[in-house]
């Protein structure tokens, strides 16, 4: 149980999006391009980079377009970017992203709460986004957020996640991400909607946005596994939250996750080394300290030299336990 065996898992950060969006301190451009740069050289799969939304609706990401444009792009790594309309995507594409990352919510309130639509007005909407740009060549994913429980509304109906799981696949969407936007998932929960969008949706792209605001978000990872996932995001330093959710804390941290996977024996092609470098730099860039635990107490394998008393010690215990020789 639970063993790797080899098994690819793909780690997408979003650190620069999710985790700088609800930053009260407006992260310096030339800093996010910095970060970007290096997290692209860690062997990440993914990067969602920014957001093309509105500046007024989240001014942390109001450089969408000169971060977009100043960063070096690493052969292999996917530069991907959140968008809620038509207009971000216009934006997305001139800025020349290789994803459009198409958010909307499952749940009713939270949807108007953060895109100002019904759920009916942003299916619609992203439907025709997809249905414009998918003769463009740009990967196309669809986001659907609160899938596991809005912090508003309470539990949100399967049925709809299904619903609009199947709106945005049919216009043209590649994958999906079923999105714990504030933490409220549970493992037995995780595991039966993954084994529910893989038997539904067989060749769709699964992709898991889990947040640890309650402190499962790594057992919540271990049960989506356990059923075939193989796909995460995950921010750097576990950074993150939700303005619509107070005390909602930040994505499963990226360093953390990729520590528990290659100690389990999957495989996920990043150099834990050069990311823990990156983790480290966080608290620095954002002013304060961050969750993940991995950078502060360092990686399982890192091994400590025993203090010089410690052979004392171990030669008195010794002594005790041979006790005196019996003598004939």
């Amino acid at each position: 149980m639970f063993s790797g065996n080899g098994k690819r898992v793909f780690v997408q950060e979003v650190a620069t999006r999710d985790g700088f969006q609800i930053e009260a301190a407006f992260v310096p451009t030339e800093t996010k391009i910095a970060l970007v740069n290096e997290l692209s050289r860690t062997g990440l799969c993914k990067i969602e980079v920014t957001s093309f939304t509105s500046p007024k609706a989240i001014p942390a990401l109001r450089d969408a377009e000169e971060v977009m444009g100043g960063i070096e792009r690493v052969p292999g790594v996917t530069y991907a970017a959140l968008v809620p309309n038509m207009r971000g995507a216009e934006r997305a594409m001139a800025a020349r992203v290789d994803e459009l990352n198409l958010v909307m919510s499952v749940s009713e309130t939270h949807n108007l709460a953060n895109l100002r639509m019904t759920r009916e007005q942003s299916c619609i909407q992203l439907a025709e986004v997809i249905r414009a740009m998918r003769s463009s060549g740009v990967a196309i994913n669809g986001s659907l957020a609160t899938c596991f429980g809005c912090p508003m509304e309470g539990p949100v109906p399967e049925a709809e996640v299904w619903r609009l799981t199947g709106a945005l696949l049919e216009a043209g969407a590649a994958g999906i991400s079923l999105a714990d936007t504030t933490g409220m998932a549970h493992p037995a929960q995780v595991a039966h909607m993954v084994e529910t969008f893989r038997r539904r949706w067989p060749t769709a792209t699964l992709t898991l946005h889990l947040h640890n605001t309650r402190g499962i978000g790594l057992a919540n990872v271990l049960a989506a596994l356990e059923v075939g996932a193989d796909r995460f995001d995950a921010s750097l330093g576990g950074l993150g939250g939700c303005p619509y959710a107070p005390g909602a804390t930040g994505n499963v941290c990226t360093e953390d996750l990729v520590h528990m996977l290659e100690a389990m024996g999957y495989v996920t092609g990043v150099d834990l080394t050069r990311l823990l470098g990156c983790a480290r730099s966080l608290a620095s860039i954002v002013g304060h300290e961050v969750p993940g635990q991995v950078a502060k107490a360092g990686p399982s394998t890192d091994l400590h030299t025993a203090p010089e008393w410690l052979a004392e010690v171990r030669s008195r215990a010794m002594g005790r336990a041979e006790g005196p020789r019996e003598t004939s």
